[in-house]
C-alpha cells in the first residue's frame, strides 16, 4: 500500500502514529525504532522524499486546506484564483537580505507574505512551493545555502551547489505546475554540482531530469538570478538556454562560467597570489558582471532586490494567455 502515496500529488503523515513502508522495518538488517525507523514520519519526510508535510492531525489537515485552497481542479480551470489584497509594487526593502533561505525570499515577494513550501523537510539545498502573485497561484523553485528557524536562528548552511536529491526534487515539481498548467518561478543562486560519493551516483540522472522538465514545460517560465549562476548548475536552473521566457538579475548578480578566483588559478597557474587577486578582479568584471550577461542577452532586465515583486508580478502578467504548441508524441523518456 505504500505504492498508493508515491502515486498521489502530494502526500502528508501524521508525525507519531502514522507508519508507512514497502518493506516492514523489523525485516531490514540493523534497524529499528530507536536506531532509524524506517517506516516513521521523520524517515519518509526526510529521506526519502515522498512526504510533503508532517504533524498533528489538525495540522496535517490545515496543511492539505491550504495546499488545495492554491491548486486548481485541472490544467483548463481557474477557480484557484483570489482577490489580491496586497499592494502589487510593494517594495521589499529586506529582500536581499534573505538571498540565503530563498524560503523567506519567497514569502515576502508573495501576496500577504504566504508561501506553501512543499517536501520542507527533503532536499533543502531546494526550495519548492506555492505562492501567490496578484492573486494568481504561482509555483516557486529556489536554490538554498542557509536555513532559519521561526526564531530567526541559523540552523543549516550549505555551499551554493545543487544537490542529486534536489534536482529531483525540483524537476518532479516542475512537472507537476506544468500538468496543472501553473506558471514557475525561478530564484537561482547555484555555483556547482554537490561533489560527493553520494551524489555523484545519480547526480547526471537528476540534473538530466531537471533540465528536462524545465525544456518540456509550456506554463510562462520567469527567472530571477538573485547571486552566483555558474556553469551547468545555472543552465539547469530554468535559464534562457533551456526555455525560461524572461530571466531578471539582480544588481549584484554574478553569472558565468565559473567563479572568477578559480578560473584566474587555471588561467595563470604559476602566478603568485597579488597577481591572482588582480586577474580574478578582471575575470570578474569583464566575465562574470551582470552588465556582461546582459550585454550578451542572458539577461532581460537588470532590477533591485527591493523590487523584485512588481517585476514579477508583471512578468506573469505579459505571459498569461502564454500558448506554446509542441510537435506530438506519446510522451517523454526522461
Amino acid at each position: 500500500m505504500a505504492v498508493i502515496p508515491s502515486l498521489t500529488d502530494f502526500t502528508f503523515m501524521e508525525a507519531k502514529k502514522a507508519k508507512m513502508f514497502v518493506n516492514t522495518p523489523n525485516a531490514l538488517a540493523g534497524n529499528n525504532a530507536d536506531k532509524c525507523d524506517t517506516a516513521a514520519a521523520d524517515f519518509q519526510s526526510k529521506e526519502t522524499g515522498l512526504i510533503d508535510g508532517v504533524g498533528t492531525e489538525d495540522e496535517v489537515l490545515g496543511q492539505i486546506r491550504s495546499l488545495v485552497s492554491l491548486l486548481p481542479s485541472n490544467n483548463e480551470d481557474t477557480d484557484n484564483y483570489t482577490e489580491c489584497t496586497d499592494d502589487l509594487n510593494r517594495v521589499c526593502a529586506e529582500l536581499a537580505n534573505c538571498a540565503g533561505d530563498t524560503a523567506i525570499a519567497l514569502s515576502q515577494i508573495a501576496d500577504n507574505g504566504e508561501f506553501f513550501e512543499t517536501k520542507a523537510d527533503y532536499a533543502k539545498d531546494m526550495v519548492t512551493g506555492f505562492i501567490r502573485l496578484n492573486g494568481a497561484t504561482v509555483g516557486a523553485v529556489a536554490n538554498r545555502s542557509e536555513v532559519y528557524d521561526a526564531e530567526g536562528k541559523k540552523t543549516e548552511t550549505f555551499d551554493g551547489s545543487i544537490s542529486a536529491r534536489g534536482a529531483r526534487k525540483a524537476a518532479d515539481f516542475v512537472k507537476f505546475c506544468d500538468a496543472f498548467d501553473i506558471p514557475v518561478l525561478t530564484l537561482t543562486n547555484a555555483t556547482g554540482f554537490m561533489a560527493t560519493l553520494c551524489s555523484e551516483k545519480m547526480m547526471a540522472k537528476s540534473v538530466g531530469e531537471l533540465v528536462a522538465a524545465f525544456a518540456d514545460a509550456t506554463v510562462p517560465k520567469v527567472n530571477v538570478i538573485i547571486g552566483k549562476a555558474y556553469g551547468t548548475a545555472y543552465v539547469a536552473m530554468n535559464s534562457k538556454s533551456i526555455g525560461a521566457d524572461l530571466v531578471y538579475a539582480w544588481d549584484n548578480a554574478e553569472i558565468g562560467m565559473m567563479d572568477a578566483s578559480l578560473a584566474a588559478k587555471i588561467m595563470y597557474a604559476d602566478a603568485d597570489a597579488a597577481e591572482l587577486n588582480e586577474k580574478a578582479a578582471q575575470y570578474r568584471e569583464l566575465q562574470n558582471g551582470v552588465a556582461s550577461a546582459a550585454a550578451r542577452g542572458y539577461v532581460d532586465t537588470v532590477i533591485s532586490p527591493a523590487d523584485t515583486r512588481k517585476y514579477v508580478i508583471g512578468a506573469f502578467e505579459m505571459l498569461f494567455t502564454k500558448r506554446e504548441d509542441r510537435p506530438s508524441k506519446k510522451h517523454g523518456t526522461v
